[in-house]
């Protein structure tokens, strides 16, 4: 099958780097998935009065709030809280990113990741709309 023993060797060593490379690939999402796990995402709105962070799948999870609350319509603290949890969320956002872009550089897999996070923390908003 193989005309010389050089061409077989030469596709060992193909077959060898490959192997290596998938293995090195797997190994950093590994170390990213324990990475992403641990992230949180925080953001205050600009008065001060609201604080926000979500875990890492955008989920509030801490919740703080000024006195000042008390002298202003319960719309308007609804509103600011649901404004700042998608400020800590677009902070998570901004993580992952550097986190997947430290990972696999500008690789697809990195703008995969990405994109999958922004969809399911930002869904109102397009690509590269993630800004705190």
């Amino acid at each position: 099958m193989w005309a010389d023993d050089a061409a077989l060797d030469a596709a060992e060593r193909r077959l060898d780097e490959w192997e290596t490379s998938l293995a090195e690939r797997a190994n950093r999402a590994k170390a990213l998935s324990a990475t992403m796990r641990e992230l949180t995402g925080t953001a205050h709105d600009v008065d001060r009065t609201v604080d926000v962070t979500v875990d890492s799948n955008g989920l509030l999870i801490d919740l703080r709030l000024d006195e000042r609350i008390r002298q202003q319509p319960a719309a308007h603290t609804a509103r600011q809280i649901l404004d700042t949890t998608n400020a800590a969320r677009a902070d998570l956002l901004r993580q992952v990113s550097d986190a997947a872009t430290q990972s696999f550089g500008d690789d697809a897999s990195a703008q995969a990741i990405i994109d999958s996070y922004r969809s399911r923390l930002l869904p109102d908003q397009g690509p590269n709309d993630a800004r705190r």
